[in-house]
């Protein structure tokens, strides 16, 4: 046994070392994790014996899976937002969001919950939380109260964000079918998405007196949105599910708020927002507001149309693709690069044509895209040290070693730790699809060894990426510079903590009692 936590320990040290150099040495993502890819060589070398051979092919896998399709997605999405604001859709956005009540804690669930969704399931990478935030406090919310609650809502999307990164992700690196996946964790986060919405109204309306008149507008946000997460990612994957949950969430809700208004209830004083004059607002036609949504509506339009629910456009559109094996030390060891039907280039083409709509030169837009990638440069280079990291520790044996030391130890209790681990992924990270890559097969080999349900277990890695999301302190910030808090991390942190705590040891019990039910 003490050769066993020798060898755990070993394996530990990547992990390690991104907690003391994010949290102890404030050190940044892109340094940290390229130092975690050096401390995973270095023990995969001394401890399991790796050949420099294996080692350098296995990095190079990381790099590859990175490059293709996770980057390019996160530059596609993030340009195509960029671009909306270049533009000055976003503005009229905003103010679409903004015309249908004066109620703060309506608004906190239209901006916060439903649009910040939908920025999460387009572009993720604390859009969700630095975009919703920085309206709140424009509306007159407190900058406090308005990253708190975009924390708590930007937890439980991310693992369908940045148009399902994260769940395609850890479905290619343990092999489950993503459908499947996608189902489970729609099922284990569900409760989770409803109470999200009542939270939030009562963060914004300090207690739980802020829930009268409110509860059944906070139920429609929350129940319409997790019933679409099930529904999509059982029927299409992990693609669009955000995507879809935040449109539907975002219309019910807005209609919702509307018949409040039609049928004359009273909006508390405590809870009015001051009016705003609108002798400055441009008027705005109905073609312009269709041009402003047009990026994204061409997006979820396209996305739906090449999946799976319409097999005569996806099948010849995925068959371009490229099977390759790079891992030298394992010859069945294959990666696939589908070059057309892949999320990064459908976005960058919806992107650019939302962009011709909304009248944006080419020139212009070559000019975003290159700010784009210049401001998603570090993101991009931590994701290559995480993927590169991880494929080391995979092929190595050190993530089978972390596996052996929980499954001996804690035998069938381990499902109470399985969640735990995704969110410590998240925290130590930011990033939902740096936990999956870091953890997945580590539940995997956990689920294996102890004959528990290996898509239950895996999906629950996802279900702890929602708590941990919450106290990120790269989420912490983002939303902190967008609200002009720099500073005042530590203050969010705390208050955040209690909220990510709670969510966390609910998850461990589902997913134990999930454990036990399915054998």
């Amino acid at each position: 046994m003490l050769e066993l936590f020798g060898m755990f320990v070993l394996a530990l040290a990547p992990i390690i070392w991104l907690v003391i150099a994010l949290c102890g040495l404030h050190m940044e993502a892109y340094l940290a994790s390229l130092g975690a890819l050096v401390v995973a060589a270095v023990c995969a070398a001394l401890g399991w014996a790796m050949t420099p051979v294996n080692m350098a092919t296995a990095a190079l896998e990381g790099f590859a899976m990175a490059l293709w399709p996770i980057v390019i997605v996160i530059i596609a999405a993030v340009f195509t937002y960029n671009l909306t604001v270049h533009t000055g859709a976003m503005e009229t956005i905003k103010r679409m969001l903004c015309s249908v009540s004066a109620d703060r804690r309506v608004l906190t669930l239209l901006i916060g919950w439903c649009f910040g969704g939908f920025l999460e399931g387009m572009a993720g990478f604390g859009t969700a939380v630095a975009i919703p935030a920085s309206m709140l406090m424009a509306l007159g919310i407190s900058p406090v109260t308005s990253i708190l609650a975009c924390l708590i809502a930007n937890g439980v999307p991310t693992m369908f964000g940045s148009i399902g990164i994260p769940t395609t992700t850890l479905a290619s690196i343990t092999g489950i079918d993503v459908v499947e996946l996608s189902t489970v964790q729609a099922i284990q986060v569900f409760p989770f998405v409803v109470a999200c919405p009542i939270l939030m109204v009562m963060l914004v309306g300090h207690g739980r007196k802020a829930l009268r008149g409110m509860l059944p507008i906070a139920l429609v946000s929350g129940v319409s949105f997790a019933a679409c997460l099930l529904i999509a990612g059982h029927f299409i994957g992990g693609e669009l599910p955000d995507v879809v949950a935040s449109v539907v969430s975002l219309v019910l809700t807005f209609a919702y708020a509307l018949h409040m208004h039609k049928s004359g209830v009273e909006v508390p004083e405590k809870f009015r927002l001051a009016a705003s004059s609108e002798d400055d607002a441009p008027e705005e036609s109905v073609a312009d507001k269709l041009r402003a949504w047009a990026p994204f509506a061409l997006i979820f339009a396209v996305l739906l149309l090449t999946s799976k629910l319409v097999p005569f456009v996806n099948g010849p559109l995925s068959a371009i693709k490229s099977t390759v094996n790079i891992y030298a030390g394992d010859p069945t060891a294959t990666l696939t690069f589908s070059w057309v039907n892949t999320p990064g280039v459908l976005i960058f083409i919806c992107g650019i044509v939302g962009g011709l709509i909304q009248h944006c030169p080419p020139r212009e837009m070559l000019g975003v895209l290159g700010a784009t990638c210049k401001q998603m440069s570090k993101t991009v280079v931590t994701m290559l040290g995480v993927l590169a990291c991880a494929k080391i520790m995979g092929y190595s044996g050190m993530i089978a070693s972390i596996s052996d030391f929980f499954v001996a130890s804690l035998g069938g209790f381990y499902p109470l730790v399985a969640p735990l681990l995704g969110a410590l992924g998240t925290f130590v990270t930011g990033s939902g699809t740096s936990s999956e890559v870091l953890f997945g097969n580590v539940q995997l080999h956990a689920a294996q060894s102890i004959g528990a349900n290996e898509t239950w277990l895996v999906a629950s890695n996802s279900l702890g990426v929602s708590a941990g999301k919450m106290l990120s302190p790269q989420n912490i910030a983002i939303g902190c510079a967008a609200c002009g808090l720099t500073g005042k991390d530590g203050e969010i942190l705390g208050k955040i903590a209690p909220y990510a705590f709670a969510f966390a040891l609910a998850m461990a019990i589902l997913v134990y009692g999930g454990a036990l039910v399915l054998g």
